[in-house]
């Protein structure tokens, strides 16, 4: 049996802005892999297939919101929410039309697409109506760690925390790469992420 209080109390304290000193984050999710079960594994490992941009479709998206664990469904609700916002997006600042390489699940052909209820839906698009491209991003970032902070609340010592600290980690560990100096030199990559929201949707600006 998993012991969660222990993995829980052991974690490090997150923040946006958390610095890694001796630890990284392969380190440290070396050390939660190596005290949870197989079948605890197997959850976090599908959560990690998450951040890879290839692995971003409709068979992964649909995988996702019927797996057995709340929090895996729910963040890529959530997620999945998010990136079709982005694409709406980025098809009126390229004047593509609306809906274009909008990702819907279980949809009939003969129907209109219809995107789920998205409760963050008016300030994701204050978010991304503002700034640079940096300061979008951040944002993004910063309305996500809000999300798992609310969907972790009443979790304590459970599989959701654990879950909860392996997103924000990514998170974390995305923006301790960045600074001033580089910021610049990440413009391209996140504008390529953008546009290359989902697998195989390419984007022509011209």
């Amino acid at each position: 049996m998993n012991n969660y209080h222990y993995i829980v109390a052991s974690l490090p304290v997150l923040s946006p802005d958390y610095k890694f000193a001796s630890d990284t984050p392969d380190s440290i999710m070396a050390e939660i892999l190596a005290q949870l079960s197989d079948k605890d594994k197997a959850v976090v490992e599908f959560l990690e297939k998450g951040f890879e941009p290839d692995n971003l479709n409709a068979e992964f998206y649909g995988e996702a919101l019927a797996h057995s664990n709340s929090f895996v469904r729910e963040y890529f609700a959530f997620d999945l929410a998010v990136r079709n916002a982005k694409v709406e997006y980025l098809n009126e600042q390229l004047g593509r039309p609306a809906g274009k390489d909008v990702l819907v699940l279980n949809q009939d052909e003969d129907s209109e697409p219809e995107q789920a209820e998205f409760a963050e839906a008016a300030k994701l698009d204050g978010i991304l109506n503002s700034g640079d491209i940096l300061t979008r991003e951040r944002g993004i970032d910063d309305l996500l760690w809000e999300k798992i902070d609310a969907m972790t609340l009443f979790d304590y010592f459970n599989m959701e925390v654990i879950l909860g600290f392996v997103a924000k980690l990514h998170i974390v560990a995305r923006w301790f790469k960045l600074d001033e100096e580089s910021g610049r030199q990440m413009f391209k990559k996140l504008v390529d992420e953008v546009r290359g929201t989902f697998k195989g949707v390419q984007y022509n600006a011209n």
